[in-house]
Formats: structure tokens, sequence, C-alpha cells
């Protein structure tokens, strides 16, 4: 009988995990703390545990997952967010008494969450990286805009906090005045930004370096190339693709290994045309959006970390296939939508991942109520945004256009 695994988090990464180990035969519990999640609905979850959101609460989050040490001793304790996986690794000592922690120790964390720490390490083994400035005043940047061509990022420096705020990764920036107005916006919401050049290219520049490492050796490795980002240019994949990309091997090895990383990790990387260098973009050092594109291709990571943590199995390097998409239909025909004019795809690259071979993360017939769960929060969120419009009293945050805007107005 197989160990349970105490899954974090209730999105889309969470859902991967759960679908990757459910179906090996892990029994799955879930801890889940957001409103709108949907990997709670899966058919491979045995049990949910409601715990506090990690961020607002941490201790008594930790406290409610110790809480079920009598049950699920021994058990396989995995993130699958950054909080999840920041809280976790702060706490890891304790939690490591009762459960079999996937989480590096929060050193090694603290070396990949905050970027403004990833890059000089990077840089210093050797990996291409952006031009990147940590201004630490408005005089910095001030200063530091009057040497650059514009347009620039304005990046965080700890990308779930700066998401939470603004809903976005990064954002662009046309002129000096912009990049003071944003920096100040950030600085006003106690987040810290990093300023830095634009790789040009489209969204199939950017590609992930997949891989499980031990103790600084690449164990099993796997390539993507993004299709599609949401939004356009600046976000998330929406349509990925499997590819094997061996420029990216070397510098991913060399990334993770400048962390000091073990386990699961997907190193984002963007292709420069202007030096011919892959620069590095982030390391996700947890489980990533696009999990169950390798598991369709025949690499399943999730089961590789459970078996070699909870079993000791060492994986190994495995081939896998090729041209297999993984597209989210939902974000997909949303972004689409919105950004046609700007990304001015003919109508046959946004069908074609849906007549080739691919996969869902969300939507699958054998496990079917996570995506029905999606479909009615969207629609929720959209008679909740027309209801504001009709003059509801009901208080929404401002999208971080809106904030700028009226930050610079």
């Amino acid at each position: 009988m197989l160990k349970p695994a105490l899954v974090l988090s209730d999105h889309t990464v969470a859902l991967g995990v759960i679908r990757s180990l459910g179906r090996m035969g892990v029994p799955i519990v879930l801890f889940c703390y957001r409103e709108g999640d949907m990997a709670h609905h899966s058919r491979y979850v045995k049990e949910i545990v409601q715990v506090p959101h990690p961020e607002k609460y941490e201790h008594q989050f930790i406290d409610i997952i110790v809480q079920q040490r009598a049950r699920f001793g021994g058990s396989f304790l995995i993130p699958c967010s950054d909080e999840t996986l920041v809280a976790v690794s702060r706490h890891k000592e304790r939690l490591e008494e009762h459960f079999v922690v996937a989480c590096p120790d929060q050193e090694i964390v603290s070396r990949y969450i905050d970027k403004k720490n990833t890059y000089p390490l990077a840089e210093s083994a050797g990996v291409p990286v952006p031009r990147t400035f940590v201004p630490t005043s408005v005089e910095d940047v001030e200063s530091y805009a009057v040497g650059i061509e514009f347009p620039y990022l304005v990046k965080p420096s700890q990308g779930h906090l700066f998401y939470k705020r603004f809903k976005r990764k990064m954002i662009p920036v046309k002129n000096r005045e912009e990049m003071i107005a944003v920096y100040r916006l950030a600085a006003e919401n106690n987040l810290e930004v990093m300023l830095q050049e634009i790789i040009p290219g489209g969204d199939d520049a950017v590609v992930n370096y997949n891989a499980y490492t031990w103790q600084g050796q690449a164990l099993t490795e796997f390539t993507s190339r993004h299709i599609r980002n949401a939004p356009y240019l600046w976000g998330s994949p929406r349509v990925a693709l499997s590819e094997w990309i061996p420029e990216v091997i070397e510098p991913g090895r060399k990334a993770l290994q400048s962390v000091g990383f073990s386990g699961y990790a997907c190193t984002e990387f963007k292709w420069d045309a202007r030096d011919g260098l892959y620069k590095l973009m982030e390391i996700n050092g947890r489980h990533n959006l696009s999990g169950l594109l390798s598991v369709h291709c025949g690499i399943n990571f999730a089961w590789l970390h459970y078996r070699h943590l909870m079993e000791g199995e060492r994986p190994q390097a495995a081939a896998f296939k090729e041209g297999i998409y993984w597209a989210d239909i939902t974000r997909d025909f949303c972004y689409s939508l919105m950004s046609f004019r700007q990304e001015k795809y003919p109508l046959s690259a946004y069908l074609r991942p849906y007549f080739k071979p691919h996969v869902h993360p969300i939507w699958d017939i054998k496990d079917p109520k996570p995506f029905l769960q999606r479909l009615c929060f969207l629609a929720k969120q959209l008679i909740r945004r027309r209801q504001c419009r009709l003059g509801e009293k009901e208080e929404q945050p401002l999208s971080w256009w809106q904030s700028f805007h009226k930050r610079i107005r």
C-alpha cells in the first residue's frame, strides 16, 4: 500500500501533480486555501483539508499540517505553489519530523524564489542572463534610466507576491516616467522589483528546461517550447510544445547547480537573437504549470519524485515524445480573443494544437469535475463584473493597468 501524497495548493499545478500520482495508485490528501480553485474536485482526491492562506497565516497553516501527523505520518508532503513552497521551506525541520518533505531547505529556496539572488549566482556559473539592475530608491531608477534604451521591464524579485497584487508576472514600460511610476507603485505595496532589459522575440522564443536533479547531477531531463503565453509576451504559457532543445541542457544544469538545487525544477530561458544565446528568465523550483505535458510524453516527474524520496528509486535518463502540445483551452480562447491583433497569428496557428496530439491541463474525460468547476467559477466572475458595471456596490481591487494609470495621472 502506497503512502499518501499530501498536496499543498489546489490549482492547475496541483491538479497536474494529483493526476500524475493518482493514476499511479497514490492516495491524495489535498490541502486547499483559495477560492475558485478546482483540484479538490478531482476523482483522485481521497480527502480534503481546509487550511488558512500560507502567506497571511503561515504558522496556523503549518500547525494544521502537523496536526495530521497521527493519520498521515511518513507521507509525501509536496508544495505546489510558491507561497506553500516558501512556508514549508521555513518550517522544513519541524515538518520533517513527521513527513517526507519534497522541498529544498530555506536557504536554497531563497536563492531562486528571489530573483535578485538568482541572477548573480547563475551568471557566476557561466549562465547567460539579461542585463538587470536592482534599485533601492527612486533616485536609483532615475539614474539608471539615463543610460538605457526603452522599452524595458519592471520585474519582481518575488514573482508570486507581485502577481498577487498586479495579476501580471512583470510590467513593460515605454519611458523613464512610466518606469519611475511603476517602481513607486510597487514600493507603496512593499514589493521589491528589478529593472531588466527586454529580450526581443515572441512567445515561441521562450523554452523550458525541466529536470529532476540530485546533488548537482541531472538525472532526468525534458525540454519544451512556449507557443502562446497569457498575456502575450509577458505571461505564463497557455500553449506549449514538447521539443528537444539541446542548447539549454548545459545552461539549465549550471543554473540549478548554481543555487544548489536538488529535486524537480522548471527553468525558463529566452532565445536572444542578438548574440545567439539562451538567457535565463527564472527557476521554478517546484512542479510547474505545464507538468502534464512531460507525463503525456513519457516522463512522469511527480511519480519519479515520489519514488525517489519514498522508496529510494533513483530516476534515470529517459527519451520523450516530441511534437506533443499542451493547451489550456479556456485560457487560450480568452487570451486569443484579447490578443489576436497583437499576436497576428493566422487562424491555422490558433487551431493547430487542437488538431495535433495534445493534452489539456484541466479537461480530462476520465476526471471532468475540475474543468466543470473552473467553468462555474469563470461564470461567477463574469456575473460579478457585470453587476459591478451595473452599479452594484461591491468593492473590487484595481487591475495593475488601472492602478498604474491612476498613479501616473
